[in-house]
């Protein structure tokens, strides 16, 4: 792997921030990739812009920063429409279902999921929507294995939590199924 960048994009209290730490440990530690993590998010504490940026490599990585992307998260349309213009020819957008309703059209793929809607009705807490997210990230790239995901996971998550978010994180691999990226076109169920 020469350089693979990923962003995971929303609004404050999604938990992106968290996701995107596992993510980092999952590749750097566990996998013995070279990763540069990065996050940015709006002085609100919640509903403001939030963002995590990773950089993975089997080199050292001498620019940390997003500008190709192969790979975008987006829980809201306002990321959606802000991101979805740095991702690559070939790239992977990945979007829940019920906040992102205008789909933008380019050269890369793209996976429309419900990943809100698991949290909340599935699994009975939203606030576990981030590791739906990883479940369905791991699964569509291929870039982790998941029992490195879920040693991070267990690594980063708050102590009595790790039931719950491990149960999201399978959720997250059952939403995409058997699904590839060059499959992801079609309605999930």
């Amino acid at each position: 792997m020469d350089r693979y960048e990923i962003r995971l994009s929303g609004e404050g209290g999604q938990g992106l921030v968290l996701a995107g730490a596992i993510l980092a440990e999952a590749l750097g530690i566990q996998c013995g990739k070279h990763v540069a993590y990065t996050q940015s998010y709006g002085p609100e504490s919640r509903g403001g812009g939030c963002r995590s940026d990773l950089v993975v490599s089997d080199q050292p990585i001498d620019y940390p920063i997003c500008s190709q992307l192969d790979l975008l998260l987006c829980l809201t349309q306002k990321a959606c429409d802000k991101y979805w213009v740095h991702l690559k020819e070939g790239g992977l957008l990945i979007v829940d279902s019920t906040r992102v309703t205008r789909l933008p059209s380019g050269s890369f793929e793209v996976c429309s999921v419900p990943i809100l809607r698991t949290a909340s009705v599935k699994l009975g807490r939203e606030v576990v929507a981030n590791m739906v997210c990883l479940g369905v990230i791991a699964n569509l790239s291929g870039l982790i294995p998941r029992e490195a995901l879920q040693k991070a996971l267990l690594e980063r998550i708050p102590k009595g939590t790790e039931q719950i978010n491990q149960r999201a994180l399978e959720a997250g691999y059952g939403l995409t199924g058997a699904l590839t990226p060059a499959m992801a076109h079609a309605p999930l169920p």
